[in-house]
């Protein structure tokens, strides 16, 4: 749960001082009572069409980050775009609904329930009697088991990203004809209905060899209402087409064609007709709407108020041109090409529209506590009352019109079945508080702090320097760019009012898909991503020596001679805008409390692999993806780290490194019930302690901006609900679409 992304499912205490644990008890005495999931926040924004309206025929020019490096979604290196192509393609046996809840797939599954529990669980499939792969073959047990054997774990020639689930299974056989498969596990296994989605045929699984190397270019056998055509990497294109074999309803389009195009050419591709629908950061989205309300006018003579060359020049410095270039005849005459190139492309752009909604994924603080100050339960508590939630969500959501409401679960989002908001077992932002925290944890305004070298890294530190990754330019990190919130006489200037703008009404991209996520990845399937890695802020942090704004927060925190001061990596690619934005603010509402704050930007491609699952930092900014199997999904998120034997810590995908036995045990709970309600319950109650530890912070659901031709339906900002791929197309000639957005 972008630096968020998977497929299918596709990371204190008071002077009254309560553990964790205790603290949780008293909030979870009513988990039994009416359902709290409520509905989801946003429904799906897809210009929804019934079939009848939709024109047979057509391409549609989807654009993706990247060719797939395989199309293999069990292997570690599956990205997001190998999600779409298995969606389209391959067999699920469950897809998700509008609410983020597992729903049986018709098209491939008559029915699937589990029929003994006694001596062991079993579960009978009965499959679509018209199942079959595009070679002819009938879709059955022998794709089940083979998939089992690629996934148990139990052959290491397979190298599998992930096995969970699949390692309970004892056998799969053939039920009572060819159409029925029978699963038996040798543990009770909560969440069988997430295996077998996607379904790869015999021919992938059967081998080692198959499975490591013969579904990563070519994907022969398919069973979808599209079949994968051609990976062309010299294009950088992934083209599917319609499978003549399929039995559902047929597809409307004869063709889709995934294109990989950078986030900050996608605006420039849509105008020239490269895609058709892309996803795209708050910029374009201001872009795109203002294009359609013909904002794209003259920018000089009458009724402007501006002479041409006033209005070359301003055009001119706002789009990357230097000033000087207006004053001369040759300059004028290249920003006026430019400038009409400009227009141009704005009249083409439109033809399309923005349509958004959420991601089924959150934005969440981290709280590194392995060592340091957040090794200390009590300074994470200190952290989190510090923190106004619902003004950082406004912060980033309130610009786009998406409903400002912070998240209230680490495991679900608001619609799912196991969401209850349980925040409380934490507590509000409490100023009063959080200081009470830090002072009975040692840590006092104004006490002594020893000289420190300025190589000293930050107490999550190890390793990196502050500027590392920066591509050498010093004002991106290290000692010359590096800030220290609320420092003596050292604060930033420029963060407060960009922080401010973003909060009146400057959109924010919040992520973008960095390490894939769902049912693939080494770390168990989930989906981690940095928020926002493109279309940068500049001006965004002040040089050391920024004079403090008048009313800065009390003075610094020290003890044992130390100062209090936390080190907060951030990315500095283009596109991380409001995800800066976020940590500046968050660095001043720590400021009032005394905490001190390093803020330090590191390169995209380093953020993740240098510092955050490396453990080199103390606070941090990502998302995680929600998932509909928490049991499963999240338990390698949460649980405890272990010793390994030489003296480090295994964490799975725990990247805070903050874990009970007691969520770990309320997991092996939930995953071993057959019982939907006590299992949900579970859930709860680890959420809840989860929270209490205090070692990540859930902030705001991730929006979702896509940008779609106005007359493509049935695609566009996805919401929970998978995709139905074969009622994509273009609208008849005077169709219209549905009266609103598919509510969810």
């Amino acid at each position: 749960m972008s630096h968020v992304g998977v497929g299918p499912r596709a990371v204190v205490r008071s002077a009254a001082f309560l553990t964790a644990g205790a603290l949780a008890v008293t909030v979870l005495t009513g988990c039994g009572g009416a359902d709290e999931a409520g509905k989801p926040l946003a429904g799906q924004d897809i210009a929804e069409a019934t079939r009848d309206r939709v024109a047979d025929g057509g391409t549609l020019r989807w654009a993706v980050d990247a060719v797939p490096d395989t199309l293999n979604t069990f292997q570690a290196d599956a990205d997001p775009a190998t999600t779409t192509v298995a969606q389209a393609t391959l067999p699920s046996m469950y897809r998700l609904d509008a609410t983020g809840r597992p729903q049986r797939n018709a098209d491939y599954l008559e029915s699937a329930k589990v029929v003994e529990t006694e001596p062991k669980q079993v579960v009978l499939y009965k499959l679509n009697q018209q199942a079959v792969w595009s070679d002819g073959r009938e879709i059955g047990a022998a794709d089940f088991a083979a998939q089992w054997r690629a996934l148990s774990g139990k052959d290491s020639a397979y190298w599998t990203a992930r096995n969970a689930g699949y390692d309970r299974i004892e056998k799969v056989e053939r039920g009572a004809n060819d159409l029925e498969v029978k699963v038996t596990f040798s543990r009770p296994y909560a969440d069988w209905r997430s295996l077998f989605s996607p379904l790869y045929p015999k021919d992938v699984m059967g081998s080692p060899d198959s499975f490591n190397d013969g579904a990563r270019r070519k994907l022969k056998v398919s069973a979808g209402p599209f079949k994968v055509k051609e990976v062309d990497r010299k294009e950088k294109d992934v083209v599917l087409t319609r499978n003549p074999r399929w039995w559902g309803q047929p597809a409307k389009l004869d063709k889709i064609v995934l294109h990989a195009v950078p986030r900050d050419k996608r605006a420039d591709a849509l105008a020239d007709g490269t895609v058709d629908l892309a996803a795209i950061d708050p910029a374009d989205a201001r872009r795109i709407t203002g294009a359609a309300q013909g904002n794209a006018g003259p920018l000089h003579g009458p009724g402007t108020g501006r002479t041409e060359a006033e209005a070359l020049r301003a055009w001119g410095t706002a789009h990357g041109f230097g000033k000087e270039t207006a004053d001369s005849e040759s300059g004028r005459k290249k920003l006026r090409k430019a400038m009409a190139e400009w227009h141009m492309r704005e009249q083409q752009l439109r033809g399309f529209e923005v349509r958004k909604s959420f991601e089924p994924a959150y934005t969440q603080l981290a709280l590194n506590g392995s060592e340091g100050p957040l090794a200390d339960e009590r300074v994470r508590r200190a952290v989190a009352r510090a923190l106004d939630r619902k003004e950082l969500a406004e912060l980033v959501l309130k610009p786009l019109g998406l409903p400002a409401v912070p998240v209230g679960s680490h495991l679900a989002l608001s619609g799912q079945a196991a969401y209850a908001d349980n925040s409380g077992a934490l507590g509000d932002q409490d100023t009063g508080e959080a200081q009470a925290l830090l002072a009975d944890a040692g840590w006092v305004p104004g006490g002594p702090v020893e000289e420190q070298k300025k190589t000293e890294k930050a107490a999550g530190g190890k390793g990196k320097k502050a500027d590392d990754g920066n591509d050498g330019d010093e004002s991106e990190g290290g000692d010359d760019g590096t800030y220290i919130v609320g420092e003596d006489d050292k604060a930033p200037r420029e963060t407060v009012r960009d922080a401010d703008e973003a909060s009146d009404g400057q959109d924010a991209r919040d992520g973008q898909d960095q390490k894939p996520s769902g049912r693939h990845g080494e770390d168990g399937g989930r989906h981690l991503a940095q928020d926002g890695l493109h279309g940068g802020a500049p001006g965004a942090y002040a040089p050391k020596g920024t004079a403090a704004p008048a009313g800065a927060g009390p003075r610094a925190l020290a003890k044992d001679g130390k100062a209090l001061s936390l080190k907060f990596v951030v990315p500095s690619g283009s596109g991380s805008e409001s995800l800066r934005a976020v940590a500046d603010r968050i660095a001043k509402m720590l400021d009032r409390v005394g905490i001190r704050t390093e803020i330090t930007k590191v390169a995209d491609d380093s953020y993740f692999k240098d510092h955050i699952a490396a453990g080199q930092y103390d606070l941090a900014l990502y998302s995680w993806p929600a998932s509909a199997f928490p049991a499963t999904d999240a338990r390698p998120i949460y649980a405890k780290p272990v010793p390994a034997a030489d003296g480090s810590l295994t964490v799975e995908q725990n990247y805070t490194r903050v874990g009970t036995d007691q969520v770990d045990q309320l997991f092996d709970q939930a995953i071993g019930t057959l019982d939907e309600d006590e299992a949900r319950d579970l859930i709860r109650k680890a959420d809840s302690r989860i929270w209490a530890a205090a070692g990540s912070i859930p902030l705001y659901q991730r929006p979702e901006l896509t940008a779609a031709r106005k007359d493509l339906v049935n695609a566009g900002a996805f919401g929970f609900r998978t995709p139905v791929y074969e009622d994509m197309g273009f609208l008849k000639k005077g169709a219209k679409v549905s009266a609103s957005p598919t509510k969810g």
